[in-house]
């Protein structure tokens, strides 16, 4: 197995992604950019099977700010896998989308969000990138059989996450007595995955993903909790109140993700096991170097 890092540094050092890779087992990585056509023709030769692409500048709120840099990365790089993927007569892809090309939803009281919704109102550039990955490789599938499972992550957390995501923020300035920066009111709801349910959908989808078959899958929680919520649970959880600063809705930002799941599961076998109060639990004692429950 071969992947591909370009270790970036712009949400936050590329130290943590470094030791992170250090630990992985049987796997070659080579470190390079996705947007460059002769790297990717190093790490995508004619022996591979399938070509797992989770590789993004992600970020909401980030990519109201820099929409170029998220256009290059999330466009440009896909187009240049799946250009090499033509080139050599590849036919298997699985592709990291995203919950947040389904927009922003009126309130907070909605039905899940299922994949034949149109997903016409991207709420950031960042959503839209994603919402463009997908459409180019229906295009692929259609012109020269592109077989793809597209599948739209929804808040995925757990050990080793972004330590710029909401639990991980909350989670560290909680134990050390830092304030915390609460947006809108604490109504807003999130579908929060754990990385092992995450984990287990993307490996169904790389064992069935077939030539000139185009797939949307939706690998979530299916159990929202509001911002609230969440910040009482790892409140509970650490055994610390939390100092909060509330601050106005931010630009991008949407009031529910809510997955269902009835496609994945079908498909793909796909059914999460975790719920957001037992996932925090787990991050906490990997954390704190404890046993995980």
């Amino acid at each position: 197995m071969t992947g591909i890092d370009s270790f970036d540094g712009y949400l936050y050092p590329a130290e943590p992604k470094r030791r992170n890779a250090a630990e992985l087992k049987g796997v070659t990585l080579v470190e390079g950019d996705i947007c460059d056509a002769a790297v990717i023709e190093r790490v995508i030769t004619r022996d591979v099977d399938v070509v797992c692409h989770l590789a993004a500048l992600a970020g909401v709120r980030p990519s109201l700010a820099q929409p170029l840099r998220y256009m290059r990365a999330n466009v440009e790089g896909t187009t240049v896998i799946i250009e090499r993927m033509r080139a050599l007569g590849l036919q298997r892809l699985v592709f990291a989308s995203s919950s947040s090309v389904y927009g922003a939803k009126p309130g907070t009281d909605v039905a899940a969000f299922r994949e034949d919704d149109p997903c016409l109102t991207p709420a950031s550039p960042y959503a839209a990138t994603k919402r463009m990955g997908e459409l180019l490789l229906s295009t692929y599938r259609d012109l020269f059989g592109l077989g793809v499972s597209a599948l739209r992550f929804f808040t995925v957390y757990g050990p080793r996450q972004r330590p710029d995501m909401a639990i991980a923020k909350f989670v560290d300035a909680i134990r050390h007595d830092r304030p915390i920066t609460l947006f809108g009111d604490g109504t807003s709801r999130r579908d929060y995955t754990y990385i092992d349910d995450i984990v287990t959908g993307t490996v169904a989808a790389i064992e069935r993903v077939q030539p000139a078959q185009y797939a949307i899958y939706n690998l979530g929680g299916t159990h929202t909790i509001s911002l609230a919520e969440l910040v009482a649970t790892i409140e509970r959880v650490i055994g610390k109140r939390a100092v909060i600063e509330r601050q106005p809705d931010q630009p991008g930002d949407v009031p529910i993700t809510y997955a269902n799941i009835d496609r994945a599961n079908a498909e793909l076998g796909y059914q999460p096991t975790t719920r957001p109060d037992e996932g925090i639990e787990r991050y906490w004692a990997w954390l704190a170097g404890r046993p995980m429950p």
